[in-house]
């Protein structure tokens, strides 16, 4: 989260829930150069699969296209933030009633992409 998503060397991936948040992978890259970062972006978005947001220094437009189109949502933080805090704030919005785009991706999350797939069985139709 320290770093501009591009040239990430690692991101930790974490489940954060109303009342408890815990670590559940690191991924690490290797080999990172500034040359390559445009071709290393399907690789990282990829190990995002299935995360609301990335939390990042930075992150190009091209960049944020690519997340958005995969549902995973950019989001800033200041060289100053912590992890720790961060999960802390994202608890207690999650408590007090999540921002637009934090009630979009619990949306996503709940529907996931077979979401319609048990209507359609059942006959429902459009």
């Amino acid at each position: 989260m320290n770093q501009h998503f591009g040239s990430a060397r690692a991101f930790a991936i974490y489940s954060v829930g109303v009342d408890a948040s815990r670590l559940l992978s690191v991924c690490e890259f290797s080999d990172i150069s500034e040359e390559d970062n445009e071709d290393r972006l399907p690789v990282k978005i990829e190990q995002l699969s299935g995360c609301a947001a990335i939390y990042c220094r930075a992150c190009g437009a091209s960049a944020v296209r690519q997340l958005l189109a995969q549902g995973i949502q950019p989001v800033r933080v200041t060289d100053e933030a912590s992890i720790d805090e961060l999960l802390t704030a994202l608890q207690e919005e999650l408590r007090a009633g999540p921002s637009s785009w934090l009630a979009k991706a619990i949306q996503r999350q709940k529907l996931g992409p077979t979401a319609f797939d048990s209507m359609e069985a059942e006959g429902w139709d459009e």
